[in-house]
């Protein structure tokens, strides 16, 4: 009888060294703001277990979704500080309001977001430097979709940025949404996004702006009555790494890292094209109206916008929005 607890203590053992969190050498806390199953926080379990994977144990990465390590502000204060190694989340702009150019994109397509959001991209490489000088490192995209407008009433001549639109509609906290929707036309009033469903069964906003057909149908359907696919941002998240865990990683697992995040990255594209599809239908199943627009007839939105960016000059920089102008514009146009 000793003889066979002897074995079976051998064989917990072995189990416990050889088990991934046992024998990780390097242990990583991953912090993200969906819920569990949000096809964010997915892409993030998947990330895991590559690198897992890919380092046989050697790194493990530890997840933490629906804003368990604190909200997104929070997050980017410890990824600053090296409390949290990596992040995927919405970037604030506090401290410093360039990094907004993420959510300034006056894309037409998913093909333009594409090449947009690869990291030898230009937008890529300013969100980069602008994070480097903050104490974090930019890995990668994770693209939601296109947005849209929701609202509980119909808007007047949605594309002519001249035309009053006759609603008020909420807006994120950030000059960038806010100088992309007064350029179409709409008045607008700020207030959190958890508050938004309420406000317009209240009655004290029409519509919801720069959210993702997903994102409304999640959180809006039986309140949101028409949605409108304009197509003048995109709703998206990055993933993050603080600069202090970066220059403790040795290159060959920042490279494993980099490889799993491209890979789930691309994952999300995809799914972003397919997601918008199935969500126009299941709202239009749903009895709310939908309106989809063909590029031609997006034009004169995206040129008004784009006018508009005169007015963030003196937050974002001269020279920023001139090279904005240049690679978003020219880029929507091809």
């Amino acid at each position: 009888m000793r003889c066979l607890k002897n074995i079976l203590c051998s064989l917990m053992l072995l189990a416990l060294i050889s088990s991934p969190s046992a024998a990780a050498e390097v242990t990583l806390r991953f912090a993200g703001q969906f819920p569990e199953e949000h096809s964010a926080t997915k892409l993030m379990r998947e990330i895991a277990e590559g690198v897992r994977t890919r380092t046989r144990g050697r790194v493990n990465i530890e997840v933490y979704p629906d804003n368990l390590l604190g909200d997104y502000t929070i997050i980017y204060e410890d990824l600053m500080r090296g409390a949290i190694d990596m992040a995927l989340i919405s970037i604030p702009s506090h401290f410093d309001p360039r990094l907004e150019l993420v959510y300034l994109n006056a894309f037409v397509d998913h093909n333009v977001v594409r090449r947009n959001v690869r990291l030898d991209s230009w937008l890529s490489q300013k969100m980069d430097e602008y994070n480097t000088r903050l104490g974090v490192k930019l890995l990668g995209f994770n693209v939601e979709g296109l947005t849209g407008i929701a609202s509980v009433k119909p808007i007047n001549s949605p594309l002519d940025p001249k035309a009053d639109k006759g609603l008020l509609v909420r807006i994120p906290p950030m000059h960038v949404y806010k100088s992309a929707i007064e350029a179409q036309g709409y008045r607008t009033v700020t207030m959190p996004y958890a508050d938004t469903a309420r406000a317009l069964q209240e009655g004290r906003c029409d519509a919801v702006s720069s959210i993702s057909s997903g994102a409304a149908l999640a959180n809006l359907k039986g309140i949101m009555k028409y949605w409108y696919q304009l197509n003048y941002s995109q709703a998206v998240e990055s993933y993050l790494m603080s600069a202090k865990t970066w220059d403790r990683l040795s290159e060959g697992d920042i490279a494993v890292i980099y490889g799993e995040v491209a890979r789930a990255s691309a994952k999300s594209l995809e799914q972003a094209k397919h997601n918008n599809k199935r969500n126009l239908k299941r709202m239009r199943q749903s009895g709310i109206r939908v309106f989809n627009y063909s590029d031609a007839e997006l034009l004169p939105l995206r040129r008004a916008i784009v006018e508009n960016w005169k007015g963030l000059e003196p937050v974002m920089g001269r020279q920023l929005m001139n090279d904005a102008r240049k690679h978003f514009l020219i880029d929507a146009e091809r």
